[in-house]
């Protein structure tokens, strides 16, 4: 087993990757395999928070369109990161580990409430925290989120597992002549107006020096590939 490169990380998950082939609702055959290697990275001593998106159930503005208020409809889109949050603690406590959802918003039937201190208690004893409710305010993506968490949990990367094994100078599936990029900065992603990952999340992570790994969750194990520091995605960073 290859030895881990990073202590503390926070895995950004979409919720659509928890759908499996179907566009709505859970796959627990994917969300078990997605756990049994957040597991491996537990047992392989990383400190493991996770941001999952909502879009299985609920994309915000994308799905109330001009018939809802936008606000309203990016909260119903934090109650569907919480649906997923607790998803993913059950299977992960099926499997051995100790788990801690959290959220932005208050829920104290389901979760404790986001809290710093006790977020970052909760890593050093070995817990997976789980973020849900993104960071509680309307108009700011589940990418944001996943940044703001692991600048303010002293995460040493933010891993992104999205539906794409990296970023490209273009979008390959309209692009043909799209080149694959090793390793970029911030910088790069803004000024070409890439939405692998949204401008605010890049923004935040820019200011604050935070590196960002961008990668296929098409083989769950790339996550644990990516703790390990082989070369795979892009690396935004500088």
């Amino acid at each position: 087993m290859s030895e881990p490169q990073y202590k503390r990380v926070l895995l950004k998950v979409s919720g659509e990757a928890l759908a499996g082939d179907a566009s709505r609702g859970l796959d627990f055959d994917v969300i078990g395999d997605v756990c049994d290697v957040i597991k491996k990275c537990v047992c392989a001593g990383v400190q493991v928070g996770v941001v999952v998106g909502g879009g299985n159930f609920w994309r915000g503005l994308k799905d109330g369109g001009d018939r809802m208020e936008r606000t309203r409809a990016d909260h119903m889109g934090m109650l569907a990161t919480t649906i997923n949050a607790l998803a993913i603690a059950d299977v992960l406590e099926h499997a051995g580990i100790v788990t801690r959802v959290m959220t932005a918003i208050a829920m104290h039937e389901l979760a404790e409430p986001y809290i710093r201190n006790r977020a970052v208690h909760h890593l050093e004893k070995g817990m997976v925290v789980i973020y849900g409710c993104g960071i509680g305010r309307p108009f700011f993506s589940t990418d944001t989120a996943a940044v703001q968490y692991a600048i303010e949990t002293d995460c040493d990367i933010v891993l992104m597992a999205k539906n794409i094994d990296a970023v490209y100078t273009a979008d390959p599936k309209v692009d043909s002549s799209a080149k694959r990029l090793a390793s970029i900065s911030h910088m790069y992603l803004l000024e070409n107006q890439l939405t692998v990952i949204d401008s605010t999340a890049t923004s935040l992570a820019k200011d604050n020096n935070m590196p960002i790994m961008i990668f296929g969750l098409d083989d769950p194990d790339n996550i644990f590939r990516a703790v390990s520091g082989e070369e795979m995605g892009t690396v935004v960073n500088g």
